[in-house]
């Protein structure tokens, strides 16, 4: 009985840490959600703004090219993982400018 409980906890902590390309893509689709939200509250410039969108682009052909084969190794996912930190990160530095409009 103990030991089926250590299993159970080992199973069920180890299948939140495995990241799927559907969290990425959710991600992504959040991400641009907060691009197009913060240039409607004229939180950026028109050129941050397509600067950022061209950006969620190409994130988004890089998650479609990593399912093409329909395994995502550590690599890929940590190259959309970084890319998404890069472009939340550009977000907030755009939005935090003390710019203008």
């Amino acid at each position: 009985m103990r030991i089926t409980k250590i299993l159970l906890c080992l199973l069920l902590s180890g299948a939140g840490l495995r990241v799927e390309a559907q969290d990425l893509a959710r991600k992504q689709r959040s991400l641009e959600a907060a691009v197009k939200a913060a240039f409607r509250k004229k939180q950026v410039t028109p050129k941050e703004y397509y600067k950022l969108l061209e950006e969620q682009d190409v994130i988004r052909k890089t998650i479609e090219r990593s399912k093409a084969d329909d395994y995502l190794s550590p690599k890929e996912q940590n190259d959309i993982y970084g890319k998404l930190q890069r472009a939340e990160k550009r977000l907030r530095k755009y939005k935090t400018n003390r710019e203008v409009y």
